[in-house]
């Protein structure tokens, strides 16, 4: 439509990181990633060097790389056992609100999709997070939709001061702030935020998100580096696999990760692995052309390269999956999961925003790590 806004282009009061080279650099190498030209020969390179560089990484995203599946998860795990030992980190999210603003043609709470909205208030909140920290878990992840109007930051912030009562880990997948922003949720309680680009081919994304400020792609690209100016301990990264080429994306989110880490060494670089999922009023949308065999070629690239960072793979995912992935290079997994608004310690009072395809409790998901020799961690991390 002629009339909507220009996706490039930053809307008033969005901070502009003048300085930052990241994304011109992402997407040029994106864009100059031609994934049919490797070959085997390049693929054994990269499995066989000690200090894997963003060609190898290339590689081993290529569909060259396909039939060398096996050896790939051989030195994904490698270099999981060498960093993180046999530690399992478990979180569960936790939707406080489902208003929204975007209009994301794959989203659940789009703000077209006629659904039940909700938010909690404190108390609700409070009560949702007794329940979840009697499960034994001690990391939360916070989540909204994309409404700064229903779920401004102040509402935001009092959610984290409250979960700092009850977690020793919080973390926030809210809409995309400014440093100051970022810095004021770290100072209530925040320790890390993850933003997912959903695809990192600008075409596609104005083609897919054709309202509210989500349209609006570089100020999302630069989210996780303003809120590390913010502040924030760590930030996470991840393209919803399955929306345009994912061979793209994935070396996208790769990369970015990679230079972010490269410009803040101090930060805790996290990636997250998740696929199209159905979604309420809209059974048609699942991933276009990503295997489970080839999501997992995918994980196994990211451990490859990224060796130090930490890997979470969805509840989009089946429950067998999840726990090979587990077993392979997974470093953090979601247990007791609920995707509408509340849903741990009452009904959900919202709805939700995909469906999942796990839905173990945590004890269950606890035993399951433990069967497959895996040592459960529910916290890493001391405030002194």
């Amino acid at each position: 439509m002629k009339d909507r806004i220009n996706h490039m282009k930053y809307l008033p009061g969005m901070e502009v990181l003048e300085d930052s080279t990241i994304m011109s650099k992402v997407i040029t190498a994106m864009n100059n990633y031609d994934y049919n030209t490797y070959t085997a020969k390049d693929v054994k390179r990269a499995l066989c060097a000690d200090n894997r560089t963003i060609e190898d990484f290339a590689a081993l995203l290529s569909p060259a790389a396909y039939p060398f599946l096996e050896e790939m998860a051989q030195a994904a795990q490698t270099e999981t056992r060498k960093h993180f030992g046999n530690s399992i980190y478990m979180f569960t999210p936790l939707y406080i609100a489902n208003y929204c603003e975007n209009y994301c043609i794959y989203c659940g709470f789009n703000c077209h999709n006629k659904i039940k909205r909700a938010k909690l208030n404190i108390d609700e909140i409070e009560k949702e997070m007794q329940a979840i920290s009697e499960t034994g878990l001690q990391e939360i992840l916070l989540l909204t939709g994309e409404s700064p109007k229903m779920s401004d930051v102040h509402y935001i912030g009092e959610a984290c001061k409250m979960a700092r009562k009850y977690f020793k880990v919080v973390g926030l997948e809210v809409y995309p702030m400014n440093s100051e922003d970022y810095k004021y949720l770290h100072e209530c309680g925040a320790d890390f935020v993850t933003v997912f680009q959903e695809t990192y081919n600008s075409d596609k994304y104005e083609t897919l998100h054709l309202a509210g400020n989500k349209r609006i792609f570089p100020y999302r690209l630069n989210a996780q580096e303003r809120a590390l100016k913010g502040g924030m301990r760590g930030v996470g990264f991840g393209a919803l696999l399955g929306l345009d080429d994912f061979h793209k994306d994935a070396f996208a989110t790769g990369y970015h990760a990679y230079l972010l880490q490269k410009e803040y060494p101090h930060a805790e670089i996290a990636v997250s692995c998740p696929r199209l999922r159905p979604i309420i009023n809209n059974k048609e949308i699942n991933p276009k052309d990503v295997s489970e065999s080839k999501l997992l070629q995918i994980i196994c690239a990211y451990r490859i390269f990224l060796p130090y960072a930490s890997i979470t793979v969805s509840t989009r995912e089946n429950a067998n999956f999840r726990d090979h992935v587990m077993a392979i290079t997974g470093t953090k997994i979601s247990a007791g999961v609920a995707v509408g608004v509340g849903g741990h310690e009452d009904e959900e009072k919202g709805d939700e925003q995909f469906e999942i395809s796990d839905s173990r409790n945590v004890k269950e998901v606890y035993d399951a790590l433990i069967k497959n020799g895996l040592q459960p961690v529910m916290s890493d991390y001391i405030y002194v």
